[in-house]
C-alpha cells in the first residue's frame, strides 16, 4: 500500500492548482488534456474518488471540450481514451455532459470507410475510437459495476 500512496503522492504534486489540470512531471509546466484526463484516471484506478484533486481535474477536462480539443491536438486518442473513463467514473453531470459529446465528435470524425485517422495510423485511431465509444456498453472488466 506504501507504494500506492507514493505514486498517489506524486501524482497529485503534478497537479496545477491554477488550473486543475496536470503537469507531465514534478518541475514547473503547463497543463494539457491528455495528461490532465490520464491524472484523473490514475487517481481513480489507485482508489482516490471523492477528492479535490479528482474534483478540479474533472472540471479542468470540461473546460477543455468546451474550447474543443481539435484531432490535430498531440495525443487526441489517448487524452479522450482516459478522459472517457475518468467521466465514466465521475458519472452524473460529468458523464452526462461528456459522452453525448465526445460520440457525437467521434462521428463526425469517421471516415467513409468506417476508419478514424491518427498520426500514429489508421489502425491506432479507429481501434482506440471503439474503445471511447464502448464505455457506456461495459465491455471491458473495468468498466463493470
Amino acid at each position: 500500500r506504501e507504494t500506492i500512496d507514493r505514486a498517489i503522492s506524486y501524482v497529485r504534486r503534478c497537479q496545477n492548482v491554477t488550473d486543475g489540470g496536470f503537469r507531465y512531471m514534478l518541475r514547473p509546466g503547463g497543463s494539457a488534456f491528455p495528461r490532465s484526463a490520464a491524472g484523473v484516471a490514475s487517481l481513480y484506478y489507485s482508489g482516490v474518488y471523492d477528492d479535490q484533486s479528482v474534483a478540479t481535474g474533472l472540471d479542468y477536462l470540461l473546460r477543455q471540450k468546451r474550447q474543443s480539443p481539435r484531432q490535430t491536438m498531440g495525443h487526441y486518442f489517448y487524452g479522450h481514451y482516459y478522459a472517457v473513463q475518468a467521466m465514466y467514473l465521475a458519472g452524473g453531470k460529468y458523464w452526462s455532459e461528456w459522452y453525448p459529446w465526445i460520440r457525437e465528435e467521434l462521428l463526425r470524425r469517421q471516415d467513409d470507410k468506417g476508419r478514424w485517422s491518427s498520426s500514429h495510423g489508421d489502425a491506432y485511431g479507429t481501434s482506440m475510437a471503439l474503445l471511447i465509444l464502448q464505455v457506456p456498453n461495459r465491455l471491458l472488466p473495468i468498466f463493470q459495476r
